[in-house]
């Protein structure tokens, strides 16, 4: 029995980012920017995109600096290039969500926070400045190129609960996290839900591990359904 191939992405780079585009087959009602974890790339996520396609949506997942094909290195300009790659994903249309994990979801509150027209954000398990911080200076931050001398500093001043705070009431806030998991406490997401303006959700899965909520179906399912009724602009 033959089974169609995936779907494939248009491949592409914009400031010297590697991203990868999936694109639904009529005009996206919504598309995902897709922040992957450190040491992580944008292909571990391809399974996510696809998903997002089979609700009409778009996707762009990319390589963050210092990552996968992307150049340079891992800095505060992160941020930045987060907002860099929602300007491409506006190309296609207007609504726009972000999806990020671990690091991923730093990246994503604070783009949303900087961006300020974000329909919503999904957070999975979300590294705080501060776990970043003692990772970095540890060496268990690892797997990419950093730029440690800009980093720290950067990660002194800023603040995940401060930026999470600002997201309410034009952006959606999704947060899920295992309570397994071993690398961020799940306390963490609770104290981000808390300074949280509404719209926001929290779900709290027993037990699992750092990565486990990536990739499970039927959390991806939820998430794209958040995101679809907060472009619609339904109750959450």
């Amino acid at each position: 029995m033959k089974h169609p191939l995936p779907a494939r992405p248009d491949l592409g780079t914009r400031d010297g980012l590697a991203y990868a585009l999936f694109l639904p087959p009529v005009e996206p009602r919504a598309g995902v920017v897709i922040c992957h974890g450190a040491g992580s790339a944008k292909e571990s996520h391809f399974d996510f995109a696809r998903a997002a396609v089979a609700y009409d949506m778009a996707a762009l997942s990319f390589d963050a600096r210092g990552h996968g094909r992307s150049g340079g290195r891992f800095g505060p300009e992160a941020i930045d290039d987060v907002l860099t790659m929602c300007g491409v994903m506006r190309e296609h249309t207007p609504r726009i969500a972000l999806r990020g994990s671990s690091m991923g979801g730093f990246c994503a509150i604070l783009g949303a926070a900087a961006d300020g027209l974000v329909d919503a954000v999904v957070a999975i398990c979300p590294a705080p400045e501060d776990f970043l911080l003692r990772g970095l200076r540890s060496g268990r931050l690892d797997g990419f190129e950093a730029d440690g001398p800009a980093l720290e500093p950067w990660l002194e001043r800023v603040s995940l609960v401060d930026a999470v705070a600002t997201l309410s009431p034009r952006t959606a806030l999704l947060l899920l996290h295992a309570r397994g998991d071993e690398q961020i406490p799940y306390t963490v997401s609770e104290e981000l839900f808390e300074a949280a303006g509404e719209p926001k959700r929290l779900l709290l899965l027993p037990g699992g591990h750092h990565r486990s909520i990536q990739h499970d179906l039927e959390l991806q399912a939820e998430a794209l359904r958040f995101v679809e009724r907060a472009v619609e602009g339904e109750r959450l």
